[in-house]
Formats: structure tokens, C-alpha cells, sequence
């Protein structure tokens, strides 16, 4: 297969995912580091897991727009899977036990301080990735007649 044919993660509905998670990105290590740097006495279980959070968007981002290059795909593949784990694992957790956490987190209540998008997201990443697959064939159009056996 020709790299101009190969699946690729970063065109297409890929762009409009890297966006988001590019600004996702942002947001999340902006606070986080703002957060360490000031605060991290405060609540450091919480602060760094925010940071953690944001350094795997940071590689999801770069990672998805790179994603046609099979290292870069299976960091993809890593990086949202980590995501949704940790999503679902803090979520949970915060609602169940919100005295492991001190100040919310990116992942807290499920991303709800980042409008829920933390939860989606990872779910979108994963079937965009599972969609663009290496192999996957899908046709361009319908044969006009079927072939004889």
C-alpha cells in the first residue's frame, strides 16, 4: 500500500480530532502546570494527575495527527486507551471516594469540569483509530454487475 493510500488518523474527521484534543491539550497542561508550579503542596495526588492527564493528550494530539506512520498509531492506540482508563478509574472514583481528591482533576466526575468531554472523547479516539486501521478496505463503489464464480 502506497503512503498517498494509507489509512491515516489526521485527515478527514481525523483533523476535527486532533483539533479538539490539541485544545484539550492545551487546556489541561496549562492548568496543570500552573497548578504544580503554585500549588502542589495543596493537593498533589489530584495536581499531578492532572498533569499526567495532560501529557497523554499531548502525545494523543501529536500521535493522532501523526497516526499513518505505524509507531505513531500504536502510540495513538496507547495513549487513548490510557486515556480511557483513567477517565472511567478517576471518574469513579471521585464520585465514590472524593476524599482521595483534594481538588478536582481533569478526569474528575468524569471530565465534568471540561463540559464531559474527557469521557467522550477517548470513545471517539478509539473508533476513529479502529476505523482508519491498517487493512481495512472499504469500497468505492458498487461492482455494476457480480462476478462469476
Amino acid at each position: 500500500m502506497s503512503d498517498e493510500h494509507a489509512p491515516t488518523t489526521g485527515r478527514g474527521f481525523g483533523r476535527l480530532l486532533v483539533t479538539v484534543y490539541g485544545i484539550l491539550a492545551f487546556a489541561a497542561l496549562g492548568r496543570s502546570s500552573y497548578q504544580v508550579l503554585t500549588k502542589l503542596a495543596d493537593a498533589p495526588a489530584a495536581y499531578l494527575l492532572s498533569l499526567l492527564a495532560a501529557v497523554v493528550y499531548v502525545v494523543a494530539t501529536v500521535a493522532l495527527a501523526l497516526g499513518a506512520r505505524p509507531g505513531w498509531r500504536r502510540a495513538a492506540w496507547a495513549a487513548v486507551v490510557v486515556e480511557a482508563v483513567g477517565v472511567l478509574t478517576v471518574g469513579t472514583l471521585s464520585l465514590t471516594h472524593p476524599e482521595y481528591f483534594a481538588e478536582p482533576t481533569v478526569w474528575s466526575g468524569f471530565g465534568q469540569g471540561y463540559g464531559y468531554v474527557p469521557l467522550v472523547l477517548p470513545f471517539v479516539g478509539l473508533w476513529w483509530l479502529w476505523h482508519t486501521r491498517p487493512g481495512r478496505t472499504a469500497p468505492t463503489s458498487a461492482p455494476a454487475r457480480p462476478t462469476e464464480a
